[in-house]
């Protein structure tokens, strides 16, 4: 049996390296890694105060209540939701996923993060649009296909919306002023 660690802001796999790397400095044995969550013998012993300053030292904090856990496993479903540009709804990926109904995770969701799951995806998707934007190899309307929308002209009204520009003077700004995955709200 293995002991659990959820750990938040663990978004790609590069964060996976940096928290594994503060495991391995603690002589911890991981049996899995995967985002926001680090399997470990369940005999280790581990210095929890030690180990959450290290991490907290890198942008990531150990998570100890449940509600804080499922919030954490909620954001990362939701950027890999993006990042693959999956065809299934919302709905039906988180349930898949988490196997827990879409109205509990949402009502969670809200009530903790103070914003909507839909509201967080558009967010998600605003900022991976300004990375296709800054990598200059696809035209808005392949972005907009990119991300699952049904025409441009949607990803464009919500860019605005939230950014306070159109894609074209973001582009032009040449400023990429991106928010990171782990800060959106």
């Amino acid at each position: 049996m293995a002991q659990v660690l959820n750990i938040k802001n663990m978004v790609c796999n590069r964060c996976k390296i940096a928290v594994l790397n503060v495991l391995n400095n603690q002589n911890i044995e991981v049996k899995s890694i995967q985002l926001g969550k680090i399997e470990i013998e369940e005999d280790m012993e581990v210095n929890y105060q030690k180990l959450d300053k290290q991490l907290k030292d890198l942008g990531f904090e150990l998570i100890q209540e449940p509600v804080d856990a499922l919030i954490e496993k909620i954001k990362v479903k939701l950027i890999q939701y993006v990042e693959n540009s999956n065809d299934n709804t919302i709905v039906t990926y988180l349930e898949n996923e988490i196997e827990k109904s879409y109205a509990a995770l949402s009502k969670t969701f809200s009530k903790k993060e103070g914003i909507t799951i839909e509201k967080y995806v558009i967010n998600l998707k605003i900022e991976k649009a300004k990375e296709l934007i800054q990598l200059q190899k696809l035209n808005f309307s392949e972005i907009a296909y990119t991300l699952n929308y049904k025409n441009s002209s949607h990803l464009a009204k919500q860019f605005k919306q939230i950014t306070g520009m159109s894609m074209s003077e973001y582009k032009k700004l040449q400023n990429w002023n991106r928010k990171p995955l782990d800060q959106i709200v």
